[in-house]
């Protein structure tokens, strides 16, 4: 059977940013209708604890469809020339199983990501939100940025990192490519200080933001940690905020920022109000009040992958882009 590969290179002219937001938007609320199966993901942590392995399978009903994605985390990597998060997103089809694609995983799930970011902050921050703190500066900075830029008027951007020349060679790269003013400064805090949109995009291990340092009716996407022991933000960020994440089920079992603030005391479950999906259904209200704190905490669930994947299936059969190759599937 033909089986479509489709390269790290070949990857962002299919999924466009402002497209997969679309994408991303579409199927958080497919499983916030009970429309998806979704098992928690999978993780072999090697015995140095340097990196794992993780499998990520999910199914939707709407559109149907089917796949998983199996990707190796090596939080060492950064500032290497080798991406932290590699691997592959298997896609195939549900009425006999057919495998119809593979496709580089880092490329997609950096784009994804930041989409599901963009999705919760054109539903969270306030319209007018302009002045966007990005706390790290490695892909998923870069990513971050263009995705904010398509759901909000970002006129500024401020940037920390731990390590400053990678802050600079962010900041060069997001105005060449962007033309939009972007700041480094020496810490977290003066990122955050006058910031509409703050996105922790970190391997962090203990807090690098603090709540008591974000201004009034700020919105935070909280995307660098997705172990339970982990966390970017300090239990008063937490607790600060209208609390949204992704999935429950996923944030109860895997999201440090929230588990860490819950023991200690901070939080109890009923702090998450709910996932994104339900508020783009508008079954859960989303902002409050303008000067509320609101944050989502992204985990990067599989169903992302699952429709990215399908997105661009679509869109290289059409265009005769990518590569068939024969791999089988037939009955001998």
């Amino acid at each position: 059977m033909s089986v479509l590969i489709v390269t790290q290179a070949e990857v962002p002219a299919l999924l466009p940013m402002a497209e997969c937001i679309d994408v991303v938007a579409r199927v958080l609320e497919t499983v916030a209708r009970g429309e998806a199966v979704l098992p928690l993901r999978q993780s072999l942590i090697l015995p140095d604890r340097s990196g794992r392995l993780a499998t990520m399978p999910a199914f939707t009903a709407t559109p149907p469809a089917l796949g998983l994605k199996v990707i190796t985390v090596f939080p060492g990597n950064e500032g290497s020339e080798l991406d932290s998060h590699q691997g592959a997103v298997l896609l195939f089809e549900p009425e006999q199983g057919r495998l119809l694609a593979i496709m580089d995983a880092s490329s997609i799930t950096a784009i994804r990501t930041a989409a599901a970011s963009a999705v919760a902050t054109r539903a969270l921050a306030r319209p007018e939100a302009s002045e966007l703190a990005v706390l790290g500066s490695g892909v998923q900075a870069r990513t971050h940025v263009e995705a904010m830029l398509c759901v909000r008027p970002i006129r500024r951007v401020r940037v920390w990192s731990r390590t400053p020349e990678h802050a600079r060679a962010f900041a060069r790269a997001i105005q060449e490519r962007h033309g939009i003013s972007v700041e480094v400064v020496p810490d977290a805090h003066a990122a955050v200080a006058a910031a509409d949109v703050v996105c922790t995009v970190t391997t962090a291990a203990e807090p690098i933001l603090r709540g008591d340092w974000l201004p009034l009716g700020a919105h935070v996407n909280a995307v660098g940690s997705s172990t339970p022991a982990h966390r970017e933000l300090d239990a008063d960020a937490v607790r600060r905020a209208r609390l949204f994440v992704d999935r429950r089920e996923s944030a109860l079992a895997e999201s440090g920022d929230f588990l860490l603030a819950r023991a200690e005391g901070a939080v109890t479950d009923d702090h998450i109000l709910g996932e994104i999906g339900q508020v783009l259904a508008g079954t859960l209200p989303g902002r409050a009040s303008p000067d509320e704190v609101t944050l989502f905490k992204g985990l990067g669930i599989a169903v992302e992958d699952l429709a990215a994947a399908q997105h661009i299936y679509e869109r290289a059969h059409a265009a005769g882009a990518g590569t068939w190759i024969e791999l089988g599937g037939r009955r001998e």
